[in-house]
């Protein structure tokens, strides 16, 4: 084993350790974000395809089967629509497992199956790599790998723990409206708040896929809990909201637009607020509007305070 496999085993292991532990002290927001990014990592070299790797494909398809028990247990901490729970004292069968990868050779203690990794581009990368949608020929044909995209993973985090004197928001993302709402394929929304030099100032998150599409628009109704009380956040940020979708053609996830909520506009009830060309401009100075239609993204705002 190169020294590169080993401390890349232990970088795992520590992380693995770190969700469980948070897991069995009912730290539900770090223990999420701790599988989430593990989950990443091993789907991230479950998918890897450079020569010099030292695992073998039989050990990449085990990564791939971790990092969907990850996403499992994730998901079960999340929420309470979730019906299938992935208990603790399962996932830590997978501790040993994942220690002794080079030489586990026993069956897989879960009957589960390893989730195709998607290209997930930054803003602005898949201008580089796309085409417009007129311009492509051909498209998934029927019974073809691409023709079944596979699920995206989503990241809600539970709202965080009420305090005297600070206000919490919960943004239920109600639906977008598009003119071509209904070619979109496994499309979901990232939510993300960005100071004005477009840095994070709270974990990124996605939503499920979309629940439907009906005319004109892609519905969704899911709560977001924003991760950072009202009073607390920075001067001049900005809540943004990148619809995705999956691109069977391309074998990508692209951003098709996106909109965003300044700290101003944080009031209880509805809101719509417009849509713009990509790529995302998270500094908010070169915006252009997706179209003159009448078509925006429908938010409702709650408010929580003590």
């Amino acid at each position: 084993m190169s020294e590169v496999t080993r401390s890349l085993l232990q970088r795992w292991g520590a992380s693995f350790r770190r969700g469980s532990n948070f897991d069995s002290w009912g730290q539900l927001v770090e223990a999420i974000e701790e599988y989430q990014i593990l989950a990443r990592h091993l789907q991230k070299e479950a998918q890897a395809q450079h020569s010099n790797s030292e695992f073998t494909e039989e050990q990449k398809r085990i990564m791939g089967k971790m990092a969907t028990c990850l996403e499992l247990q994730s998901a079960a901490l999340q929420a309470t629509r979730y019906q299938e729970e992935f208990k603790l004292e399962d996932l830590k069968k997978l501790e040993p497992i994942l220690k002794n990868i080079l030489t586990y050779n026993k069956e897989f203690p879960f009957d589960v199956q390893p989730v195709p990794l998607r290209r997930i581009l930054a803003p602005g990368e898949e201008e580089n790599l796309e085409f417009e949608e007129d311009e492509e020929e051909g498209g998934a044909r029927a019974g073809s790998p691409d023709a079944f995209p596979a699920r995206v993973p989503h990241t809600l985090l539970p709202r965080l723990p009420s305090e005297p004197g600070v206000t919490l928001l919960t943004i239920r993302i109600e639906k977008i409206g598009l003119k071509d709402a209904g070619q979109c394929i496994d499309p979901y929304i990232t939510v993300s708040v960005k100071d004005l030099n477009g840095i994070d100032v709270t974990p990124v998150q996605d939503t499920l896929v979309a629940s439907r599409e009906e005319d004109m628009y892609v519905h969704f109704n899911v709560d977001m809990e924003l991760q950072k009380h009202v009073e607390k956040l920075t001067k001049g940020a900005a809540i943004f909201f990148e619809f995705k979708h999956y691109k069977p053609k391309k074998r990508f996830t692209s951003t098709k637009c996106f909109a965003f909520m300044e700290m101003d506009e944080i009031k209880p009830g509805p809101i719509v607020i417009e849509l713009y060309k990509k790529p995302t401009d998270f500094k908010r100075k070169k915006l252009q509007l997706l179209t003159k239609k009448p078509l925006y993204l429908h938010l409702h705002q709650t408010l929580h305070k003590e």
